[in-house]
């Protein structure tokens, strides 16, 4: 949680499948346990940039669940909000994956004035949409076909209840040698290039710098040890695999709309 001071508005963010609220958070002597994994952390920096107080929470689990939970979470976030004395501020919330789906279910109970939804389609074939729920963006990799259709299901069902829907469609990404470097922290220039030339080498890459196969789908790592075992810091694998991940743009936490993102939010309050 962060800049309350101010603010214009309350931003929740829910993680993904096995991430947890301290990936948003660079580390720091206030956050000693706090990872920053590049996409997590500019989403952050960039929501706090335009005067929204920033809240995480961390799943019990792996991912999130929509029973105990759900509630639990909607406690947290109230109490959170009178606690800061933020309680006439708009609230609206952002998702990915798994914390998608949770936003979309906790939408329907409390009063966001607008959310958005990451590579989630959300609930709404499991829930009864109540008649003012919150205007929805849908933030999405096309390259899934699967979720992509029923986003474009659920937006017509939205829309059918006179819900404010909207799109925006993330495109893959070319590597470049200073591509890790522009965008993680603690990976320098000299690195970034190394670790292109390496994945032109292995066929990692096509000859436009394309990833071939999802980041999670390449072995990488393996090629690193093999040529540079001291290449890349134990820490900076995360990051560098978010980013391979991102340039693939199947499945991942993604920073470059945040500016459509945040002027979604900024157009819905009231």
């Amino acid at each position: 949680m962060a800049n309350t001071r101010f603010a214009k508005a309350v931003l929740f963010l829910a993680h993904g499948c096995s991430c947890r609220a301290v990936n948003f958070w660079d580390k720091s002597h206030k956050c000693p346990e706090c990872v920053g994994l590049p996409e997590d952390r500019l989403l952050v920096l960039h929501a706090l940039a335009r005067k929204f107080a920033v809240l995480t929470i961390s799943s019990v689990g792996e991912c999130w669940t929509f029973g105990k939970e759900r509630l639990i979470v909607e406690d947290i976030i109230t109490w959170w909000v009178n606690r800061q004395k933020l309680g006439k501020l708009p609230l609206v919330a952002l998702g990915a994956s798994s914390g998608g789906y949770f936003v979309s279910a906790i939408a329907n109970d409390l009063k966001f004035s607008s959310i958005t939804l990451m590579i989630a389609e959300g609930l709404f074939d499991r829930m009864d949409i109540k008649e003012d729920y919150p205007p929805t963006l849908f933030v999405h990799m096309p390259k899934d076909t699967h979720r992509q259709q029923k986003i474009t299901e659920f937006m017509q069902v939205l829309r059918s209840k006179r819900v404010h829907v909207a799109e925006i469609k993330c495109m893959e990404l070319p590597l470049s040698p200073t591509f890790l470097s522009d965008r993680i922290p603690g990976v320098g220039q000299t690195v970034s290039a190394m670790l292109f030339d390496l994945f032109r080498e292995k066929g990692f890459v096509d000859k436009n710098g394309y990833m071939k196969r999802d980041g999670r789908a390449t072995r990488w790592e393996d090629a690193i040890q093999d040529s540079k075992p001291n290449l890349l810091e134990n820490h900076l694998v995360h990051p560098v695999q978010e980013e391979l991940n991102l340039a693939f743009a199947y499945h991942e936490m993604t920073s470059l709309q945040s500016e459509d993102i945040l002027k979604w939010f900024e157009s819905h309050m009231t």
